[in-house]
């Protein structure tokens, strides 16, 4: 009796690195992916174009690019996620993207996070996502003013200088 050859997953599967079940889904929209992964020490944003030859980033910036516009407080809080969804926005409106779908990868999908706060930044910004406005988080929270008053001041401080 012959024995079956055992099946290997792709390796980027086997890693936990890529859902291609996904990513077929997002391809199949024909949209750039607005691309959010939040680190232990900041917020990246990247809007991301399928070419056949690997995909383009079309746009993309950390929430460090903050500290050149006056941010002084942590890049990984919901202002920071917000101001850098909003920096991003404007950059990519600015390079002919008009609508894109939101890629956050294998994190689990929760109310009010840092990866809403990006993207209510971004639809402020200019960019068409479709997500259901419950999601983003509270005005207030955005703002920071659960944090202190003064990251308040330093986000509309900031939020005028983009």
């Amino acid at each position: 009796m012959r024995k079956k050859p055992k099946v290997v997953a792709f390796r980027r599967v086997r890693q936990g690195k890529t859902d291609y079940r996904k990513r077929l889904k997002f391809l199949s929209a024909g949209k750039p992916r607005l691309v959010i992964r939040v680190t232990l020490s900041k917020i990246i944003g990247q809007i991301i174009g399928y070419n056949p030859e690997g995909d383009k980033v079309l746009a993309g910036l950390s929430s460090q690019a903050l500290e050149k516009l006056g941010w002084q407080g942590s890049k990984k809080n919901l202002p920071a996620a917000y101001l850098t969804g909003y920096l991003l926005a404007k950059e990519a409106v600015k390079k002919g993207v008009k609508e894109v779908i939101l890629d956050i990868g294998f994190k689990p999908s929760i109310k009010g996070n840092k990866i809403y706060a990006c993207v209510a930044g971004a639809i402020e910004g200019g960019l068409g996502i479709n997500c259901d406005k419950e999601m983003l988080p509270a005005e207030d929270r955005i703002k920071g003013k659960h944090i202190k008053p003064e990251i308040e001041k330093m986000f509309e401080e900031v939020k005028k200088k983009i």
